[in-house]
Parts: structure tokens; sequence; C-alpha cells
């Protein structure tokens, strides 16, 4: 096992923080420390990222001591999107994890791999929050892990996404129909569709509702639980377990390693 713990500094960034999802490549700007825009592309559509990066980069430059980051779970789409970046706007990329480690304390079992969004959107979240957290990342995929009040990663549990879930139902049965995910339109369906939506809808909030009691029982105190990803406004909007939807948490947590690295280089 290996742990570490990093306090997170309160310093001023200028920095454009990328994450090249599985689908989508996300865009922000940080200026002055704040997010002052953030723009989403299509993996298929990067012929439009050149426009979005010319179009939030001066603001960033302006600020001074001006940085790029790249973070991504899609290798291949990565390496293009660095390539545009530095056609674009000729300066040079920090890679997560590859340049520069994400500023968080890590639990987790020697061989671990852990995939470097789970571990900025574990240190986005503990720099909003400052105490022990649940971080929901609901995506294709969706993760239940759990921060200490330290700051350091545990790890914690993958399960199927909503969407994945009723693919998969679609794919391994002979009579059930391809359906797109979306909340119910009530809590019994009362047709195939429904029930499958249903199905999904409350098998991902019931596991995460279970994930996090036991993380509580475990940690023997109730950790503040924070959401992100794709699904997130559908699946939790108004849940009461969750206290905070954040769609920018994993810029956030680019933003942490950025002023975590700037803190520790003076």
């Amino acid at each position: 096992m290996r742990a570490a713990s990093f306090i997170l500094p309160v310093m001023s960034v200028n920095l454009l923080a990328i994450s090249v999802g599985n689908t989508r490549t996300q865009v922000g700007a940080f200026i002055d420390d704040k997010l002052a825009g953030m723009q989403h592309v299509g993996n298929d559509a990067l012929e439009t990222l050149p426009a979005i990066l010319q179009e939030l980069w001066p603001g960033v430059e302006r600020g001074g001591d001006a940085a790029v980051y790249l973070a991504s779970v899609n290798p291949r789409v990565s390496e293009r999107v660095g390539e545009i970046v530095i056609e674009t706007l000729r300066v040079p990329v920090v890679r997560i994890e590859s340049d520069v480690p994400v500023a968080i304390g890590r639990q987790l079992d020697r061989e671990a791999i852990v995939g470097e969004d789970r571990l900025l959107c574990a240190a986005g979240a503990f720099d909003r929050a400052k105490v022990a957290c649940a971080v929901i990342d609901a995506g294709t995929a969706v993760t239940v892990d759990f921060v200490d009040g330290a700051g350091t990663f545990h790890g914690g549990a993958i399960l199927p996404g909503a969407q994945l879930m009723l693919d998969a139902l679609h794919d391994r049965t002979a009579q059930l129909p391809e359906v797109k995910f979306d909340k119910p339109d009530d809590t019994i369906g009362h047709n195939t569709v429904q029930a499958m939506r249903t199905g999904a809808f409350h098998g991902v909030r019931g596991a995460v509702r279970e994930l996090v009691e036991k993380y509580a029982e475990t940690y023997q105190a109730y950790p503040k639980v924070i959401a992100t990803g794709g699904d997130a406004e559908t699946l939790f909007k108004d849940y009461d377990l969750v206290e905070a939807i954040v769609p920018e948490l994993l810029l956030l947590g680019i933003a942490a390693t950025h002023r975590h690295l700037l803190e520790s280089s003076e």
C-alpha cells in the first residue's frame, strides 16, 4: 500500500484545462483561479476545437503565467487533441500524470492503475469541500470514490452507467428494445421501455446510496456527496443523498493540480 497527502493551497491560476473523455472533450478557461468559460466538443467533431481554443485562450493568456493542461481517458483522441492545441496556440501542453501528478493523496494497492479522470474529480471535490467526500462520476460508467478528510483518495467502486445497462439489456436479450436513457415517467414502469428506464435509473441510484452508506460505516463519519458527469443531473437532481452536482468538477481538479505545482515550485 502507498499513502500520501496533499494540502492544496489557495493560489491564483491562469489555465486552459482540457479533458478528453470517451465521447467528448471538455475545455475550461480559468482566469485568476475562476472558471471563466467552459465548452464541449464531440470527439467525432474535433475540427471545431481550434475555434474553441482561439475563443478561450486570449483571456487566459492575459492573466499571466498561463498554461495548458491536458487530461485524458482516451489515448488515441488525446494525441490528436494535443496536436491541435500546439498547432492552434503554439504553446506547450502539460499532460496530467505523465508530466505532473494529480494533486491528491493516494492509498491504493501498489499495482493499482486508476484513471486520471477519477483522480481529478477527487482532487476537485476535496479542493472544493475540504472534508471527506464521496465522489460520483455518472457517465458511460459510474464511479463512486472515497476521499478522506486529509485529502487522500482510497479508490471506490465502478459500475455500468445507466445507458450501458440499457444497451446490455438490448444486446443480450431477444425481445428487449433499444432504449435511450432518461428519467422514467413513473416509479412503476407501465410498459417495457419505462420498465427498463426505471430499472436503470433506480439501479444506479440504489447502488450509489448503498456504497456511500458503506463508506460512511467504514470511515465512521458521513462524507459530503458530490456528483458530476453527463448523467448526473438526470440521476441526482433533487436527490436527498447528493449535496452538490458540479459539472466542471474534473476541470476544478486540473486547476487544483496546477495550483499545487505552482505552490511547490516557489
